[in-house]
């Protein structure tokens, strides 16, 4: 393989040949449903929102992504449900997937400011690799494909979440079903997604006259690369606008031996902004910066996000959904 690619596929394979990352958005934090599908009909409305993310610009074959979330709560507002769909591409590997989801909504207190929400998604992944892009080191070497390939197979997600007026905790697993039945097949060279662990927590609290200040943590594990953390601190101004930056870098929550010792830990700094252009309206935009060595090959991350209400509602922030 040539020298960029095999570079590209190296930062996503650290500890098994063709075991993928999942792809990460910065504005996950605008709408928890990418991440946990517990989150479905929390914000009380029918919401429709969309990401692109543009990473390492400047890089060849850096990676694309697009995702694109619909959920909506029932009239009873105990059950939410879910349409989650995802595209990625990092050099000549492709995935691919569409989640269905269910949520249930349990009231812990009289008041209904505390609940606990149980959520499942299943669905099906396809992940390929565009071979006739692949140049092998040495000719008829019978492992490197020729032409396209492709899988799909059924896949699946779970979580919990809990939350207040004022903070929320949840924790999700994604990529449940699809590692282990991609093993079963042989044949097909796979870039496999690796099973993935998500802990995300977060609070909003008064800042000053017309100001909400919040915080946000993420934990993910794949249980064998690098566990990341994402920072995150906001100012909502008006209830109208968003501003905030974004810390990502690696943490040690238990050993891994198999990891290189040199790695560095910070990863990337970031800014965003999300502004509710109308009460049914959510633009977004979020630069990232890289602190590692891929500094001196790209020119940043870009990310947008444009998200619609369609039930003719007030904005989020009208039912203390903040997060």
């Amino acid at each position: 393989m040539s020298v960029k690619l095999f570079f590209l596929l190296s930062i996503f394979c650290l500890t098994k040949a063709y075991a993928q990352q999942e792809g990460q958005f910065s504005q996950y934090i605008f709408n928890n449903v990418h991440v946990n599908p517990a989150y479905a009909g929390y914000k009380e409305d029918i919401y429709l929102q969309s990401f692109y993310r543009s990473q390492w610009t400047g890089l060849n074959g850096a990676p694309k992504s697009l995702s694109v979330a619909v959920d909506g709560a029932t009239r009873n507002k105990k059950v939410g449900l879910s349409l989650l769909l995802n595209s990625d591409k990092i050099g000549v590997q492709t995935s691919r997937s569409a989640f269905a989801g269910y949520a249930y909504r349990l009231n812990l207190n009289q008041q209904e400011t505390a609940k606990l929400s149980f959520g499942m998604s299943i669905g099906f992944m396809q992940t390929g690799l565009e071979g006739n892009l692949l140049i092998a080191d040495e000719s008829g070497d019978s492992y490197v494909p020729i032409s396209n390939q492709s899988s799909l197979l059924p896949n699946g997600r779970a979580g919990i979440l809990f939350t207040t007026d004022v903070l929320f905790a949840g924790f999700s697993v994604n990529n449940i079903m699809f590692t282990s039945l991609a093993k079963k097949d042989t044949e097909t060279l796979h870039i496999t997604p690796k099973t993935h662990l998500y802990f995300i927590a977060g609070s909003i609290l008064p800042a000053g006259e017309d100001m909400k200040l919040k915080s946000t943590i993420l934990l993910k594990d794949d249980l064998g690369g690098p566990t990341n953390l994402d920072i995150n601190g906001f100012l909502l101004l008006k209830e109208k606008i968003w501003i905030g930056a974004m810390y990502r870098t690696s943490v040690k929550l238990y050993n891994k031996d198999h990891l290189q010792k040199e790695l560095l830990t910070g990863s990337a700094l970031g800014v965003m902004a999300e502004l509710f252009a109308k009460n049914d309206i959510r633009i977004g935009y979020s630069f990232d910066y890289s602190l590692n060595k891929l500094k001196n090959y790209n020119n940043g991350t870009h990310e947008v996000s444009l998200g619609f209400y369609l039930s003719g509602n007030k904005r989020a922030g009208s039912y203390g959904c903040y997060f």
